[in-house]
């Protein structure tokens, strides 16, 4: 039936779709105020809010605006970065448009999904993302509904039921003519196979903890502050009135701008890669790349070049060799060819064997590991040599004197009889060699993954220098020494899957690359998916990255934007402890030892957005590439910020108590201490980002010009007076004096121990 139906023109198809427009809605546009009202209702949101309220009913006004600017800042940068997140997202997933088999003119092409219009005749198979409504015209195929019903059981489509766009092909293959596209489909939107999750990866879930620790350390010095003030002669009305600082103690904690930082930075990367060739559909695989230390390989299309080629064909069958040829051509897949079918087909040509059409065709699939032709009153099975010996038991007697090492086997059957065996070889690319030494430079153990037999897996690990073993799947089990491991030989693409929770129960963390329909599950599993870039549609969409240029060059771009983003982070992670574990002691200490606060509760609320300023602005930071897999110690992260915090209130209190001990006002010396405070901010951000002293290196222009803002603004509020106590030039210098010196004393102590780390 298949041979009496035929698609449009190139010309009616470029008729209609002038008419009805591309096979594309336009994305819902993204609603800002919406956005901004749902930051308002989270746990950091709360806090403000609640100090807000304290703020109204304690009569401090002028608090209650900081605080209410800080709350609708907040929001505001959250919606802001959220959207910028989403069209960089959206920008890339554009890229990722799948292309559909569809015949135009008489000839089988793949076109964009974007350029399918009604009538189209497209061709059907396992793995492929319907891209618009259709009508099954031949085959059986199986779809997967789950994104427009809900349901995960497949549905089974026989020839004249329709099949949805959004849908994925799980089984079978057909023909089908195009019934709807566009927003006249069911699912009524565009077909990306983009994963706009931005879900919290390793990293944000680590980071969080940081709250953990700031909130615990806000609540021993709250204790601390509370206890002695009744100590020292207190009442209940001195509780009441050290409310403000103490709600600003806990407001200082927040990491308003941790959403902002980790969007900034992702998006950031993305953007990036998409210029570098490879596209993030999912923003937590860039986060995960840095802490990469196993990463499984395709050898077919990833390590050698994806293209085959007939290297050797022997004919094992009483047929003469042109007829064996002819029958075999018959059972190549011409509507979807693989790799192997075009080797096969281009060898043929060249041979000048004719082309027969086959009476029924049944594509490859992994279940079978053979394609199926029944022609001119022959059954031709084309496959997996291995597979089709189980169906000819005298195949191995017949293939003696084959070389199988020499490349990968294809076998012809004819008549359930091996007929012949092709041998197939790779060409290892170029930049494999180099790429795979660069991966193992950086700490990340390459294994390369391959249905080829041990002897043929062998030989290529061998051309590439992957040092180790080369066995067979059948002889990996839980003892297999993983540090002597360069390949696994005779995987079927299940055993993937198997492989990856395998190595994740170990505590790698893996990374996956892949192209088939049945790789999509372990794509999914590993922490870094990787579909490269001939992938299945339903490859791409599982994997969080895929590639757009072969070879292994693009991966090592992903573990530089993974590296990258963990460093902006240790930055962020390091600053807001040290800054905020500072505040809080230097103001605990301070009414401890000379009882007030030395710091006006308007300066706290400056110094807290000021800082959320510039830490916002890390996700832009410059960077050094490290060599190493990274690992989050959150709590070696605090101990380090917690001693840059100790070395910065040391100083900090000395400088308080001389000023309090040599007759500067109260008034003057909290001025005085917010300055510090601002200045010190700066510089932990500045000693923090690099393992150079911190004069040797210099930040993004970002960063630079935020901080120097920042700066400049605490200068002048200092010595106008605005919203604190006015001090003069000479304190002011005085006050940068001593913060300068104190960065440089405790960058001398922390860049050795960084170093070291």
């Amino acid at each position: 039936m298949s041979e009496q139906l035929h698609g449009l023109t190139q010309a009616e198809a470029d008729k209609r779709l002038k008419e009805d427009g591309l096979n594309e809605v336009p994305e819902p546009e993204y609603n800002f105020f919406k956005e901004f009202l749902s930051k308002l209702w989270n746990l950091s949101a709360w806090i403000l809010e609640g100090a807000l309220i304290l703020e109204c009913i304690l009569g401090k006004w002028v608090q209650s605006l900081f605080v209410l600017l800080m709350l609708l800042f907040a929001a505001f940068n959250g919606a802001s970065k959220k959207k910028q997140s989403r069209r960089v997202l959206n920008t890339i997933s554009h890229k990722l448009t799948p292309t559909v088999a569809v015949e135009r003119d008489g000839k089988w092409i793949r076109i964009d999904s974007k350029q399918l219009v009604k009538g189209d005749l497209i061709s059907l198979q396992r793995g492929d993302v319907l891209a618009a409504d259709v009508r099954i015209a031949d085959g059986h195929l199986a779809c997967d509904e789950s994104s427009i019903t809900g349901e995960s059981k497949p549905v089974k489509k026989e020839i004249d039921s329709t099949a949805y766009a959004g849908t994925t092909v799980v089984e079978g293959d057909g023909l089908a003519i195009v019934t709807a596209t566009g927003k006249d489909s069911r699912s009524g939107k565009t077909i990306n196979l983009i994963n706009n999750s931005a879900a919290p990866g390793h990293l944000q879930q680590l980071l969080t903890k940081i709250i953990y620790y700031l909130c615990l350390l806000d609540g021993v010095l709250t204790l601390i502050i509370i206890i002695a003030s009744f100590f020292k002669g207190g009442n209940f009305n001195t509780f009441i009135n050290m409310l403000p600082f103490l709600a600003m103690m806990f407001i200082a904690s927040i990491p308003v701008a941790m959403p902002s930082t980790f969007a900034l930075s992702n998006s950031f990367e993305a953007t990036r890669l998409s210029k570098e060739g490879v596209l993030t559909s999912d923003l937590t695989g860039i986060q995960d790349a840095a802490n990469l230390n196993l990463l499984l390989l395709d050898k077919t299309g990833t390590i050698t070049e994806n293209k085959t080629a007939v290297a050797g064909w022997t004919d094992l069958s009483d047929l003469p060799d042109k007829d064996v040829l002819a029958l075999t051509g018959a059972a190549t897949d011409k509507r979807n060819a693989g790799i192997i079918d075009i080797a096969i087909d281009e060898f043929l040509n060249k041979k000048s064997i004719p082309v027969i059409k086959a009476n029924n065709f049944t594509p490859f699939t992994s279940d079978t590991g053979y394609s199926m032709a029944d022609v001119d009153g022959h059954n031709v099975k084309l496959g997996s040599f291995k597979q089709l010996s189980l169906i000819d038991k005298t195949a191995n007697e017949k293939v003696e004197d084959i070389n199988f090492k020499a490349g990968r086997s294809v076998a012809v059957l004819i008549d359930n009889q091996l007929a012949g065996v092709f041998i197939l070889q790779d060409k290892v690319r170029k930049d494999s060699k180099a790429a795979l030494a660069e991966l193992k430079k950086r700490g990340v153990r390459p294994i390369m993954l391959t249905g080829d037999n041990q002897r043929t897996a062998a030989a290529v690990a061998e051309q590439v220098d992957l040092t180790g073993e080369v066995i067979s799947i059948h002889d990996f089990n839980e003892n297999t020494d993983i540090n002597q491991l360069a390949g696994i030989a005779d995987v079927l693409p299940e055993d993937k899957l198997k492989m990856v929770k395998f190595f994740q129960k170990k505590g790698y963390i893996v990374g996956m690359t892949g192209d088939g329909v049945n790789d999509s599950p372990a794509l999914k599993q590993a922490e870094v998916g990787i579909a490269v870039s001939n992938a299945a549609d339903v490859a791409k969409r599982s994997g969080k990255m895929v590639l757009l240029d072969d070879g292994l060059t693009s991966i090592i771009k992903i573990l530089d934007a993974g590296h990258r983003v963990y460093q902006r982070m240790t930055t962020w992670s390091l600053t807001k402890l040290a800054r905020t574990a500072e505040l809080t002691m230097l103001l605990t200490f301070g009414y401890l030892f000379f009882n007030y606060i030395p710091m006006a509760l308007n300066a706290m609320v400056i110094y807290t957005i000021m800082n959320n300023m510039v830490t916002m602005m890390i996700g832009t930071d410059r960077t050094h590439i490290t060599y190493k897999p990274e690992n989050w110690d959150m709590a070696k992260l605090a101990k380090i910020a917690f001693s840059l915090a100790a070395g910065w209130t040391l100083i900090g209190f000395i400088f308080v108590w001389y000023l309090n001990t040599h007759g500067w006002a109260h008034n003057s010396i909290s001025t005085m201490v917010y300055v510090y405070l601002v200045l010190s901010a700066m510089l932990i951000v500045l000693i923090t980002r690099t393992r150079k002293y911190f004069w040797q290196d210099y930040p993004s222009k970002l960063v630079g010009i935020v901080q120097i803002a920042d700066v400049i603004l605490t200068f002048i509020l200092a010595l106008c007076g605005l919203a604190m106590a006015q001090i003069s030039w000479q304190n002011l210098l005085i006050t940068v004096v001593v913060a300068v010196i104190a960065a440089v004393l405790i960058d001398l102590v922390y860049q050795p121990v960084m170093k070291n780390r």
